[in-house]
């Protein structure tokens, strides 16, 4: 990210930060959703030579164990507090009347037990989510700062030195994956482990789920994991509708899931 483009983002901020206090500039800084996810605008990730980074999420194999968030939790050091998480499961229970309940106790972690009576369940499955790493992602376009930007290998980041934590990039994300963190005060939210896959290892909540109901990979290696994961399986995207072009692909989407 230029330093120019930095300066001048948060000269703009400062300037209008009087009218924001009134809050009569808010709209024109965070847009509903969907306008913001229609942009036509798509960052710069154009160096070929470079992975760019995604993974795939099988939910026929994810038994909502919540090893992944716990392993999260520890890994990123993320708030000991019961609803601060970078990742979770969800477990989604359909009954023969058609209502949708969907329970997430801590995050999954400890384990996802059901709660519906057998005999009134439909159906019922696990659904791990993080944040989606979006191509055109509207918390990056939210920021009055720059502070939340992608890295030119496709990962959605915040720069903790430069967050204000003003949190408006947490209203604009539609898949509720951020987070304001309460010790460094900045945003907060998966990094897809950037700090370990830029050293070769793999995402903590891939390595230590035991059935393998996640897949990362360089979407730009078509011999690679996630290449044949995509390959393999109907995947879908959470929300398409919002054109985001998320980089979390999920096999086994049921229409229940939000």
């Amino acid at each position: 990210m230029g330093t120019e483009r930095i300066v001048n983002k948060r000269r703009k901020f400062f300037q209008t930060s009087a009218a924001l206090l009134g809050g009569t500039l808010l709209y024109s800084i965070i847009k509903p959703f969907e306008a913001i996810a229609q942009t036509e605008e798509e960052p710069t990730i154009d160096d070929k030579n470079l992975p760019l980074w995604g993974m795939g999420v099988d939910i026929e194999s994810c038994i909502g164990c919540g090893k992944c968030a716990e392993a999260c939790k520890i890994e990123n050091k993320v708030p000991e507090e019961p609803f601060y998480f970078r990742t979770w499961v969800e477990q989604y229970t359909v009954k023969n009347d058609g209502e949708v309940k969907i329970e997430s106790p801590n995050g999954g972690i400890g384990g996802l037990k059901q709660s519906v009576p057998d005999e009134d369940i439909f159906k019922s499955f696990m659904v791990p989510k993080l944040c989606n790493h979006c191509t055109k992602a509207p918390c990056v376009q939210a920021c009055p700062v720059g502070a939340t930007f992608i890295s030119p290998d496709g990962v959605v980041l915040v720069d903790e030195t430069y967050c204000i934590g003003c949190s408006y990039c947490i209203q604009a994300c539609p898949y509720g994956a951020r987070f304001m963190n309460p010790v460094t005060k900045v945003a907060d939210k998966c990094t897809f482990c950037y700090h370990r896959i830029t050293k070769g290892l793999e995402p903590a909540c891939v390595e230590v789920c035991p059935t393998n109901a996640r897949v990362f990979g360089d979407l730009r290696d078509k011999k690679g994991d996630l290449v044949k994961f995509l390959q393999d399986n109907p995947t879908q995207v959470l929300k398409p509708h919002l054109n985001t072009h998320s980089r979390v692909f999920y096999n086994g989407l049921s229409s229940e899931v939000k």
